[in-house]
């Protein structure tokens, strides 16, 4: 296994040759001249007069084909103390779609303006926090949205350009207006030009992209639950993972106005997505995986272990990625579906993630670098820390289903396993039916467990499942989940708020103005006992055997191997549980059905789990030399059924019962 870089840059900039030059560029960054090297921004400039304004950067490209290039909105919140003393300032930025149509954060907040068209409440709080501390705060309008030119193209060059282009006009290479229509140029001299991205879902994807074009002056990204590549967020190697494409998602936060202009866009949208599952010229520019090796910024990567929406898949392959690449990186892991850290670890993340900025954009020496690579929840509000993730000592096993004493109820051991297991797509149930029945002989599913375990084990990293199955029909659609099963409290994230509850409460994250407070609700973990835990799930079309980007019509009676890509977590399997793999068809409100009702025979002398096992082969071993198998018995109570799949990578506002 390939050990990982470290995962901060040193602390001497890269465009700075010297100690001595760094001492003296800190120091101009600083609030207030300091005997020693500065080791944390402090709030000491007005947020109340701070510089509010609005500037149009030309991206070069004409998306909505009206002979002029697109112009897309930046609306800007500065201290205006830095620039008065001949100080520049670094810049968070954070470009979406969602700042009209669909409002950010867990309160749905959308971007307000005066009678002069500048900007009054910014969503969030990075303004009110970072501001007073040295920092703008830019909010970037994607093509198409809110005030910007040009059409959504859902991840692809024009959205991505969208921001690019920004961060080149901040660095004085691209051209900006002060209006949307005019020719009077608006110069960025009030910043050095550093630059960091950050943003939830569709905002923290766009930060994945311009990384990806490894842009000059973009030093860090902070990417929440992001997309790392669009098929991945559509698709499972042919399986369709929604009941309909990119098109309704450009459609859903288009301007009225874009809209309109926009048909053509769109259509290409729908040519270039086909609802086949076929990996196309279009998923192509969408993958930023494949240009990984560009990535010059620094990662900060956080992530719901049980996001639904923006599956962990997404975080997994772009994190490896990174590793292979030796990128600087940092990593936090939560138990909650599709949600930010602010909601479900607000105080330790306000911290964390302002000592980050400090450090990547400031270049303050505080430590940062000197801490873990990766957080994870354990429990509800419980976390531990890893030096390296995943840990150096984690290798691959090669876990094989064996039968048991009844069909479908088998074992999983290091030995190869041999005969057969048959189910049936069952379209009407999902992973929670039969994770609840592993220890019954049921007709949709083969289940296979281990022994009930005699010390811990932990899987940390993605897993592979590979099947060979024979199917009685010309279509199949395949799932794999790996579960815990034992009594355990975890986030309910299939619950409304997907593992938090809002509260009445407000805490405030920094000063506020008339028309932009910067109190938020407070949330709390919200909690479930289970019997059972789902951890690690992964869907393939079958008919995607001998090609991860093109499927074929199945020949009824022939075996077919294929595998599964399953998503990264971190999961430790406690002491006197048990760590089953389960193989079924339609994956309910995960997956969609194939066209025909298959029945399906396994292999399991062919068929088998790669799961990364810290400590490897023989830490398994050892956690099951134990006790024989359970015998078959009870039902099992686990979290409710998957809510109801997501079209748009965003907030699930509100995080209350409702």
């Amino acid at each position: 296994m390939r050990t990982p870089a470290r995962y901060m840059r040193p602390i001497t900039w890269r465009s700075l040759a010297t100690a001595a030059t760094a001492a003296l560029m800190a120091t101009l960054l600083t609030p207030a001249t300091a005997q020693s090297a500065p080791r944390e921004s402090t709030p000491v400039y007005s947020y109340e007069n701070a510089v509010r304004e609005s500037v149009w950067v030309d991206t070069g490209l004409d998306g909505d084909s009206d002979g002029r290039t697109d112009r897309v909105a930046v609306d800007i919140v500065r201290p205006s103390e830095p620039a008065q003393q001949g100080r520049k300032v670094p810049v968070i930025m954070d470009a979406s779609p969602y700042y009209s149509c669909c409002g950010r954060g867990n309160e749905s907040q959308r971007k307000t303006y005066d009678a002069d068209g500048n900007v009054v409440q910014m969503p969030l709080y990075y303004d009110n926090f970072f501001v007073p501390r040295g920092y703008a705060f830019v909010a970037v309008d994607l093509a198409g949205t809110n005030r910007s030119d040009g059409c959504v193209d859902v991840g692809g060059r024009s959205d991505v350009q969208s921001a690019k282009a920004v961060v080149d006009w901040l660095n004085g290479r691209g051209k900006g207006y002060t209006s949307r229509t005019g020719t009077t140029k608006a110069k960025a001299g009030w910043t050095n030009g550093r630059t960091g991205m950050i943003g939830k879902s569709y905002d923290g994807t766009i930060a994945n992209g311009v990384a990806a074009t490894g842009v000059e002056g973009l030093e860090t990204i902070v990417p929440i639950a992001a997309i790392s590549s669009w098929y991945d967020y559509y698709f499972a190697k042919g399986a369709p993972l929604y009941d309909s494409g990119p098109e309704w998602l450009s459609d859903y936060v288009e301007s009225p106005e874009a809209r309109a202009r926009c048909a053509a866009v769109q259509q290409k949208i729908v040519d270039g997505a086909p609802r086949t599952g076929d990996w196309t010229t279009f998923w192509t520019e969408r993958d930023y995986v494949k240009d990984v090796r560009k990535v010059d910024a620094s990662v900060f990567v956080i992530h719901g272990m049980q996001d639904l929406n923006v599956r962990p898949k997404h975080f997994g392959q772009w994190w490896d990625g990174l590793a292979k690449n030796g990128v600087d990186r940092k990593i936090w892991l939560s138990q909650t579906g599709h949600v930010d850290p602010f909601d479900f670890r607000r105080a330790a993340w306000a911290d964390t993630l302002h000592r980050w900025f400090d450090h990547e954009l400031l270049g303050y020496d505080n430590g940062v670098d000197d801490e873990p690579m990766a957080d994870i929840e354990r429990a509800p509000d419980q976390w531990v820390t890893s030096n390296v993730w995943p840990p150096r000592s984690t290798d691959t096993v090669k876990l094989r289903p064996g039968k048991g004493e009844q069909a479908g109820v088998g074992t999983l051991s290091l030995r190869t396993g041999s005969g057969t297991e048959t189910f049936t797509d069952d379209p009407g149930q999902d992973e929670t039916d039969w994770a609840a029945e592993i220890d019954r002989s049921t007709s949709a599913k083969a289940g296979f467990t281990t022994r009930p375990l005699t010390r811990d084990v932990r899987l940390s990293g993605s897993s592979k499942v590979t099947v060979t199955a024979t199917p009685t029909t010309t279509s199949a659609h395949l799932s794999a989940v790996l579960v815990d099963l034992g009594p355990d409290t975890i986030r309910d994230y299939a619950a409304a708020g997907e593992g938090i509850t809002t509260l009445t409460e407000r805490t405030c994250w920094g000063p506020s103005t008339t028309g932009d407070s910067s109190c938020f609700r407070e949330t709390a973990a919200r909690n479930t006992d289970v019997e059972y835990t789902v951890f690690s799930r992964g869907w393939a079309d079958l008919g995607n055997h001998s090609s991860a980007t093109k499927g074929e019509p199945l020949t009824p009676g022939k075996a077919y191997t294929i595998t599964l890509d399953l998503h990264a977590s971190d999961h430790v399997v406690p002491k006197g549980h048990r760590l089953a793999l389960i193989v079924a068809g339609t994956d309910q409100g995960l997956i969609d059905p194939p066209s025909t009702t298959p029945t399906l025979t396994l292999d399991l002398s062919r068929t088998s789990a790669g799961v990364p096992l810290v400590g490897g082969a023989a830490a398994f071993a050892r956690a099951t030399s134990g006790s024989s198998y359970i015998t078959p018995g009870a039902i099992l109570d686990g979290v409710g059924e998957p809510r109801a799949t997501h079209r748009v990578p965003g907030d699930v506002p509100g995080g209350t019962d409702r």
